[in-house]
């Protein structure tokens, strides 16, 4: 795959990774999590997982990276949802 089409993954990944910061800081800094579907985090977790596999199997570096770092992201909102759910006892 050319350089060029794979640098234009990667910033699409970086752009899209970048989105989900104010998700992050809505539930770690500001502890909100109302309107979190957490099987909708999960089916979305599972459908990144699919891309990921994917993306290994053709050899894109673009969709190794921007997966794994989405699949953190999103591993990390569930993380500060769950602790904020489990403290208020409302899973």
């Amino acid at each position: 795959m050319s350089m060029l089409i794979e640098a234009i993954g990667i910033t699409a990944g970086v752009i899209g990774i970048l989105a989900w910061g104010p998700q992050i800081k809505e539930v770690w800094i500001n502890k909100k999590h109302e309107g979190i579907s957490l099987p909708t985090f999960c089916i979305v977790s599972f459908s990144l997982t699919l891309w990921l596999i994917y993306g290994i199997a053709i050899d894109s570096l673009a969709m190794i990276i921007a997966n794994i770092l989405t699949l953190t992201v999103i591993g990390i909102i569930i993380l500060g949802v769950l602790r904020i759910r489990l403290d208020d006892k409302i899973v």
